[in-house]
């Protein structure tokens, strides 16, 4: 008798700009042959839940939202949600407001106790508990940010992001504004984000989302302004970043206007992928192993426009681009040997997509 392999099933989660009349989280099946989504669920509700985190432990999503303030002023808000394995579906915790101004990005700690969500418009970043049930508790720990930088967008502090280091000891948060990652020590016991480290990178680049390597001890942020990704060395012991380069996201040929989104680092640690908005296209690097350099493998039409965010499936084998202005999120083959990407030919049509998020489920 031959013993059938079990496959594993991995459902998709997407986030995207929505009214909360509308649907704005969205559950699909992934198809780990093919590459190809199946929307099968969604959730209304919620204001423009652009982001997403999982916790893969537990089988619960949180969201980003708007809510109100105490004053009636529009505010940062999260939701937390069970996620059904078998059919994908959202069941709601609770909703609780966050930040005193609109977020833009969450991130869950290493070991889902806290949740960090910044504020583009206000320049914070803040941290909220967990609770054991999975429902958020009210928020712990608020940093503002202070200062400003060389471009009229970078006249005050735009946290974008924040990402947490392999040992979850220090978080690395993105100023857009004050071209910084400001690095915080995570006390998960006190709840806090200690301020530990600064670094400045070239005036005018807007860093906006980082990757830790998952390997070795470097990390990249990629600059929405310069249309750069600037790589770092980083001491997991002091929670320090060292700049060793800074190289362009874009062809030397293109002369229009570009901003930078996302960036993954793939699940082998060889190569890195960045969005360009305008370009339209994600750039292509390989990592050197033992010294993190990047050299450029290939600029990929996204074939759609403005790509948000991306996701790379957790075997490494596909890549699916959130093109939020022509409403699709398209799949690309990923070619494990040299990085390179190549449509599949799968296009899930769908309103405003913009965050990506994989769950395998067996």
């Amino acid at each position: 008798m031959v013993k059938q392999q079990q496959t594993k099933q991995t459902l998709v989660f997407i986030g995207s700009y929505a009214d909360a009349k509308n649907p704005g989280v969205y559950t699909a099946q992934f198809d780990a042959e093919t590459g190809s989504l199946t929307l099968t669920h969604n959730v209304s509700g919620l204001q423009n839940p652009t982001f997403l985190a999982i916790d893969d432990v537990n089988s619960r999503l949180y969201a980003l939202g708007e809510g109100i303030g105490a004053e009636g002023q529009k505010c940062g808000a999260a939701s937390a949600y069970t996620i059904n394995l078998e059919s994908g579906e959202l069941s709601l915790l609770n909703h609780v407001n966050t930040l005193p101004a609109t977020t833009c990005h969450i991130q869950l700690d290493n070991t889902n106790q806290v949740v960090m969500v910044t504020s583009y418009h206000g320049g914070m970043v803040g941290l909220s508990p967990i609770q054991s049930d999975g429902q958020l508790g009210t928020s712990a720990d608020i940093r503002q940010h202070h200062g400003a930088s060389l471009l009229p967008v970078q006249d005050r502090p735009r946290a974008h992001s924040v990402f947490v280091d392999r040992a979850n000891r220090f978080i690395g948060a993105c100023d857009l504004g004050l071209d910084k990652i400001i690095l915080y020590r995570l006390d998960l016991t006190a709840k806090r984000l200690i301020p530990h480290h600064e670094v400045s990178i070239k005036p005018g680049s807007g860093p906006r989302h980082f990757a830790f390597h998952p390997s070795f001890e470097f990390g990249y942020v990629i600059n929405e302004l310069g249309s750069t990704v600037t790589a770092f060395g980083y001491d997991e012991e002091l929670g320090q970043l060292t700049e060793f380069q800074n190289i362009s996201t874009l062809p030397v040929s293109f002369e229009g206007e570009n901003a930078c989104a996302d960036i993954h680092i793939s699940p082998d640690g060889r190569f890195l992928y960045g969005s360009n908005r305008g370009h339209d296209s994600l750039v292509v690097y390989a990592i050197d192993e033992l010294t993190g350099h990047l050299s450029l493998v290939e600029h990929a039409p996204t074939l759609g426009k403005h790509p948000r965010n991306f996701g790379i499936s957790p075997d490494g084998r596909f890549v699916l681009v959130a093109n939020k202005d022509s409403d699709n999120i398209v799949s690309f083959a990923r070619d494990e040997a040299t990085g390179k990407l190549v449509p599949t030919g799968s296009v899930l049509e769908m309103s405003q997509p913009v965050c990506i998020k994989f769950l395998q489920v067996q």
